[in-house]
């Protein structure tokens, strides 16, 4: 009886010395659901040394991109919520895809970590645009069915529903040309193929070409003489936002681990430097009110994607 004891404390030891292991105990890997050289990997290198030395552990960065972000989001949802695989992931996997495709995953198959950055969104004139500013080119699509022509990465992306938002407050029934992503839709914006896209205000700086409205309620800080679509007449709010994530189910105690580690990495130097390089705002929020704002922008897209014809109820 004494051996059988004996035997018994031995094999519980290190499970219960496992069950109070320290989180992390080992590396952590960060899916980044877009390919290298985009705005979210770029942003996943930029958090990623400074969640390393946070969390006291390595931090690596594994890209998963395709299908607008929506390869890596289900990989996420399927991993095993331990805590050791997360996401940094922007809005639009999330919130607008799981209401235009069929997917795997949904909003609830995930735990909200922390928001990390905002990217605001600027409408982007189009070279030989019949059009000089935003009041014109919201002239110019009245004058006909179709008559702006303007460019999206794609339907249900982020800034085909912000420009959809947009015309639909003024009554416009424009054209939307599909590209592959922003580079693309520059060059056909320079090219003049379409007059106006939305995009990040760091793609009208590389190009040269020229932002009417920024949109949403404030101007940007380094594009002063910008007004927004808010003060223009039209109401929109939105950017290409984006933070940590994780599958559902992970334990609080990783969950909070993380969460705190994510504060004191957006709040670096290294980070905030690198983010507005990128024309990115670092912005922090704990992980309840994260998924309170994705929540709440992915019920709006579910109107608006049903609205367009875009959805799939």
């Amino acid at each position: 009886m004494k051996r059988l004891i004996a035997l018994l404390l031995a094999v519980a030891a290190p499970i219960a010395a496992m069950a109070q292991e320290a989180f992390p105990s080992r590396t952590i890997t960060l899916i980044a659901a877009y390919p290298p050289g985009g705005n979210t990997d770029l942003m996943a290198r930029a958090i990623q040394p400074e969640l390393s030395r946070a969390l006291g552990q390595t931090v690596v960065v594994v890209n998963r991109g395709g299908a607008a972000g929506t390869i890596g989001s289900a990989e996420l949802a399927r991993a095993r919520p331990d805590g050791y695989t997360i996401a940094i992931s922007p809005n639009n996997p999330i919130t607008a895809q799981p209401h235009a495709i069929p997917l795997t995953y949904s909003l609830d198959s995930f735990r909200f970590l922390c928001l990390v950055y905002d990217n605001p969104q600027v409408v982007i004139l189009g070279r030989n645009a019949p059009f000089q500013d935003f009041r014109g080119m919201i002239a110019h699509g009245r004058t006909g069915k179709e008559a702006l022509v303007y460019g999206a990465p794609g339907a249900a992306s982020t800034q085909h529903i912000l420009m959809a938002a947009v015309l639909r407050q003024a009554g416009v029934d424009g054209l939307m040309v599909s590209f592959t992503g922003a580079g693309p839709m520059s060059q056909a914006a320079l090219g003049g193929q379409i007059q106006a896209f939305v995009e990040a205000s760091s793609i009208a700086a590389s190009t040269g070409l020229t932002p009417i409205a920024v949109v949403g309620a404030q101007r940007l800080p380094h594009l002063p003489q910008v007004p927004t679509t808010t003060e223009l007449g039209f109401p929109v709010e939105g950017t290409s936002h984006g933070g940590l994530i994780a599958p559902a189910g992970i334990p609080d105690a990783a969950a909070a681990a993380i969460e705190r580690a994510c504060e004191t990495a957006v709040a670096s130097e290294g980070f905030r430097t690198t983010a507005q390089r990128l024309a990115s705002v670092p912005r922090f929020l704990p992980g309840a009110q994260f998924r309170e704002r994705f929540a709440a922008e992915s019920e709006a897209n579910r109107v608006l994607l049903r609205d367009l014809g875009l959805g799939r109820q």
